[in-house]
């Protein structure tokens, strides 16, 4: 296991549990986005349970389940592709990088995990 796959995938494992957080803490501006984009706000919490998954996921990969965490960041990848078609689709590009820096991550836990 390398440092670098050690280091990436706690990130996104934070990442992913820090947004999760907001999800279900209902945060003012992550409501907002994801109205912007078209996700109803009954969809939040199931989208915070899917973010949390990922991340208990990816820890398992660490505590030595590999295939449960490129499971994990296979999921968080193909989560993040849905959530920036979504910007795209909504035409709402101001904020896309944040989707895209979760994908950024997920998809170096992948890669890394891969290696």
């Amino acid at each position: 296991m390398s440092t670098a796959y050690v280091v990436v995938t706690a990130l996104t494992i934070a990442a992913n549990a820090g947004i999760a957080a907001a999800d279900l803490a209902r945060v003012r501006f992550v409501y907002a986005n994801a109205a912007e984009v078209g996700v109803p706000p009954s969809w939040m919490p199931p989208l915070a349970a899917l973010k949390l998954a990922g991340a208990a996921g990816l820890l398992l990969g660490l505590l030595g389940f590999d295939l449960i965490g490129v499971a994990a960041a296979t999921g968080l990848v193909l989560f993040y592709v849905g959530a920036l078609a979504s910007h795209v689709r909504a035409r709402v590009f101001h904020n896309i990088a944040f989707p895209g820096g979760y994908f950024a991550l997920a998809a170096g836990s992948l890669a890394l995990a891969l290696v």
